[in-house]
């Protein structure tokens, strides 16, 4: 008998191992909550519990070094996990998407796709102890009908919700059509992070 795995959902991590820039970035995220008074005014019409500039500012890594450091960085994860996923590519894939984002206490967000991307991710700048997880959905769930509730002791592969428990420094990168939400938090700190989407 043989058991194969077919379709598999792949979720790239890996540590940024750069406290120097962590530190910068959370500095930068931090001013930018402060003044950007468009991303304030997004965040607070679309009921975001904090700040993010997903919908005001697109072009942070001209405006910070900080962040053209990063995007440097971030290219070079997303060609190594598009290596992976075997894609095939004429050119390494373009950093289309960047944005920032301060969570606070209770703050969510909802499931959601990042469509006409490839890949997607978040860095996690600063993420105090019970900050809000990351979900993600098996993208079969809304075909299985009538498959039966997994074993508590399922692995994360056959599991229908995977939570990611972040911490700082830790990138996270996934195809876009993956599902995936932000889990209320109770933490008293704000949940910095930086999410981005590649074309």
């Amino acid at each position: 008998m043989t058991i194969r795995a077919l379709f598999p959902t792949l979720l790239y991590e890996a540590d940024l191992g750069d406290e120097a820039l962590l530190a910068t970035l959370a500095h930068s995220i931090r001013s930018l909550a402060q003044d950007d008074t468009a991303g304030r005014r997004w965040s607070r019409d679309h009921g975001y519990k904090g700040y993010t500039s997903y919908a005001s500012l697109a072009d942070l890594p001209r405006r910070d070094p900080a962040f053209a450091d990063l995007a440097k960085l971030l290219v070079r994860h997303a060609t190594t996990f598009a290596a992976e996923l075997a894609f095939d590519l004429a050119a390494k894939p373009k950093l289309d998407s960047l944005w920032v984002n301060l969570l606070k206490s209770g703050g969510q967000h909802s499931g959601h796709i990042h469509p006409h991307s490839i890949l997607s991710g978040t860095l996690y700048v600063e993420v105090p102890a019970n900050a809000g997880a990351i979900r993600f959905e098996d993208p079969r769930l809304a075909s299985q009908m009538a498959a039966p509730a997994r074993r508590a002791d399922a692995p994360d592969d056959r599991r229908a919700f995977v939570t990611v428990t972040p911490r700082p420094g830790q990138l996270l990168l996934w195809e876009s059509y993956l599902r995936h939400e932000v889990l209320p938090g109770t933490a008293k700190a704000d949940r910095l992070s930086i999410s981005f989407n590649f074309a």
